[in-house]
């Protein structure tokens, strides 16, 4: 068993990776196309736009995984239903749960493959494509660490710890020496806003350090002068989806802590969780779409339903992340309900096809 095991995961895995190479392209050049809007602007030309959708795409892939593993499933399944492979595996006894079985194992590698591209590349790759991204259109250094957003801006050093949108920052830091006095001027600001073309700064502490001491004043509030832009800042607010799960776990209980509504990070942080199931579905799902109809149906068929179902699985995913978000459904709820809904419709035509 462990041979044919083998071979069918194979078959699986194979199949994924060819859908995946022919998918991913056509998805790149829709990303270049979109892009090619601002290339040319400031420093962004064609090699930056190039390199900003090649660190896209192992975003993409992570999204595209599940349906890309039903499809796959269904190409490399359905290539050895279409040579009468399955039918002879199951006239030589070989049941449909050992074939279930098998195909789930090269689920699993998936699931791991999926796993490593959404909780290290994916995340990487996308930060450092933004941060490229930015530079290249702004003129300006910035970077987002774990302690948070740190930019120059006119010889000043920025950190902002928390951008709750574009036009409204929290805990600030500037940091400036004026060579003129010698003196190292540190403000504090609790919150930025933008207003009237302008930022405003809000409960302020300005430290001037000088070599007889230091000097401490606090102001209500006050206007700052900054080359940094809500355009700018919009982008650094990473979308829950291209945060790792740990980064999710962090910033939900961040916002717990400080009274916040962290609904879509919620619901971003179990899809995340449960995404090694529903890639695994996914490939239950094929298995009676490929038994059922054994060599009587063409690949296009089977590729056609194998896209129905895809687009059927987005929308409803979609609209219970939705419902969860506006009604204030569980997120768990919202996210495990898709994958069982599907595994359930498969258990019942499989035993059928059984």
């Amino acid at each position: 068993m462990r041979i044919i095991d083998r071979y069918l995961g194979g078959a699986v895995v194979v199949g994924t990776l060819v859908t995946l190479g022919v998918l991913l392209p056509l998805l790149g050049f829709f990303v270049l196309a979109d892009e090619m809007e601002a290339a040319g602007v400031e420093g962004y030309g064609l090699g930056g736009a190039l390199t900003f959708m090649l660190l896209s795409l192992p975003g993409y892939a992570y999204q595209l995984f599940p349906i890309a593993t039903l499809i796959g499933a269904l190409v490399g399944l359905g290539a050895l239903a279409s040579r009468s492979e399955l039918v002879a595996l199951r006239a030589a006894g070989v049941s449909v749960g050992q074939i279930v079985r098998a195909a789930m194992l090269g689920g699993a590698v998936l699931a791991v493959l999926a796993v490593v591209l959404g909780e290290v590349l994916a995340p990487l790759a996308e930060q450092r494509g933004v941060e490229l991204r930015r530079e290249a259109l702004s003129g300006e250094v910035a970077q987002q660490t774990a302690d948070g957003f740190w930019a120059v801006d006119d010889g000043a050093y920025v950190n902002i710890r928390e951008i709750r949108s574009g036009t409204n920052l929290r805990d600030i830091s500037i940091f400036q020496v004026d060579t003129a006095a010698g003196t190292l001027v540190a403000t504090y600001a609790a919150e930025a806003r933008y207003v009237d073309d302008g930022w405003v700064l809000q409960g302020i502490a300005r430290s001037r350090v000088r070599p007889e001491g230091v000097q401490v004043e606090r102001i209500a509030q006050a206007r700052w002068d900054s080359m940094l832009d809500p355009g700018l800042l919009k982008v650094v607010v990473a979308e829950p989806q291209a945060l790792p799960v740990w980064g999710l776990y962090k910033y939900i209980h961040f916002m717990r802590v400080n009274g916040q509504d962290a609904g879509a990070y919620e619901v971003a942080f179990w899809g995340k969780v449960l995404h090694p199931v529903l890639t695994l579905s996914m490939i239950f799902v094929a298995i009676p779409i490929l038994l059922g109809s054994a060599r009587s149906t063409g690949m296009g068929r089977r590729l056609f339903a194998g896209v129905l179902i895809g687009i059927l699985y987005y929308l409803i995913s979609r609209t219970l992340a939705y419902l969860a978000l506006l009604f204030g459904l569980s997120p768990l709820l919202a996210a495990l309900a898709p994958p069982l809904v599907f595994s359930a419709g498969a258990l019942l035509l499989l035993r059928r096809v059984g």
